[in-house]
């Protein structure tokens, strides 16, 4: 109840901005939770009790913007209104992949594996397919940018299924992902930290701020168009859901909601497509093959 009551869907899209430091608060509470109560399943709890916190404030954001669709707003308009849901959602995601990079940074090692353990595994399957083939030619990758981009594809349609099936189910998904990009991000930083130390001996501030930067930025290029896809895909869903229990599946409120929702899968199946392409033809060439 407390967390809940913190910020309301209006506020939050008036102020999207805000939820980057809710996104933080949310992941680092269920950290220290998850940590106290089950450490050996700490890895997937810590996403459980922050989908959790954010539950109330998805549900009512997802109704709101229904109600958005059933006025007489044209589709670029309603387009304009969705896009403050899906700040106000990237903001969120943002301060969890932040939280999540800093706790994976300065928690102690045995901390880190359990805490961890399942995102650092999927980080690992990842980079064995893109890293090995970074001096390869186009043609060669394609194979590469096709498995990535159907990988993503399952994610974006269980974010749809998710939301649909059950409302805000597609949030547990999307915190799932933040919390890979954030221990992707806290894992290059450390390792970059690591290697200078033991070449120079000490690290100079300018030095952090370097590598901190080229940490966030090496993941963020594909990173942000895809959890955007997914914030689309999800927010998609969750409409369609409230339309379907809220009027009748023939009306022409149904209608106009069904192809508002239309516009919305299209548009994340667009950053899909994008995310992939940045995550196999442009990250690994600008990051490992210089």
């Amino acid at each position: 109840m407390v967390l809940e009551s913190l910020i309301n869907s209006i506020k939050a899209e008036e102020h999207p901005g805000k939820m980057f430091f809710y996104g933080f608060v949310y992941f680092s509470i269920a950290v220290v939770l998850s940590m106290w109560i089950f450490p050996d399943q700490s890895s997937l709890l810590a996403v459980f009790f922050t989908t959790i916190a954010a539950v109330p404030l998805m549900y009512n954001t997802i109704r709101f913007e229904e109600k958005k669709d059933l006025s007489d707003m044209g589709e670029g308009q309603l387009l304009k209104e969705h896009k403050k849901a899906i700040s106000l959602y990237l903001f969120m995601f943002l301060g969890i992949v932040i939280a999540t990079a800093i706790w994976f940074i300065f928690l102690p090692e045995n901390i880190i594996y359990s805490l961890f353990k399942v995102q650092s595994q999927t980080i690992t399957e990842i980079n064995s397919n893109v890293e090995g083939n970074v001096f390869k030619s186009f043609s060669t990758m394609f194979p590469v940018f096709t498995k990535i981009l159907s990988n993503n594809l399952k994610v974006l349609i269980f974010c749809i299924l998710f939301s649909f099936l059950y409302g805000v189910g597609a949030l547990f998904i999307l915190t799932w992902n933040a919390s890979v990009i954030g221990v992707a991000i806290g894992s290059s930083i450390k390792t970059a930290i690591s290697k200078l130390v033991s070449s120079t001996g000490t690290v100079t501030a300018i030095k952090y701020f370097e590598v901190y930067s080229i940490g966030f930025l090496k993941y963020s290029i594909h990173g942000i168009p895809e959890i955007l896809s997914y914030l689309v895909a999800a927010l998609a869903g969750g409409i369609i859901s409230v339309a379907v229990i809220k009027h009748d599946l023939g009306s022409d409120k149904f209608e106009k909601i069904i192809l508002d929702s239309s516009t919305l899968i299209l548009i994340s199946l667009i950053f899909v497509l994008v995310a992939a392409f940045l995550e196999v033809y442009v990250t690994p060439y600008v990051f490992y093959g210089a």
